[in-house]
């Protein structure tokens, strides 16, 4: 008999739930995740452009004034490419699991973050 009073029980709240919401009381997104009270998660930046700073900052930016954009960003793609499989190489040597490797590749970028080789 329990598992009965319940089941109505759920049911009367979600049908007066239902009926009782207007368009008004709907919240935004932004609204919600306050609501929620989840810690909010950073938004990551997936291509250069987000080291404002570093030792090799301005030199990157006189390549990139010399280059072009387009032309810099296949030459920066390039030599990252080579970084990952330089890194991928040097794992496969030491025995390193799949994971470690991505893990080492992140640090990397974040290292290149620092140094301002994605400005």
């Amino acid at each position: 008999m329990p598992y009965g009073r319940a089941s109505v029980s759920s049911r009367v709240a979600f049908s007066s739930w239902d009926s009782s919401r207007s368009s008004s009381q709907l919240l935004t997104p932004e609204q919600q995740s306050q609501c929620t009270g989840a810690p909010r998660r950073k938004v990551t930046t997936m291509m250069g452009n987000k080291s404002a700073s570093g030792p090799f900052m301005p030199l990157v930016i006189v390549v990139r004034n010399a280059l072009g954009e387009k032309e810099f960003n296949k030459f920066r793609g390039k030599g990252i490419s080579l970084h990952s499989q330089v890194i991928k190489d040097f794992c496969k040597i030491i025995g390193a699991d799949n994971k470690q490797v991505q893990g080492v590749i992140r640090l990397a970028k974040k290292n290149g973050e620092i140094l301002g080789f994605l400005a």
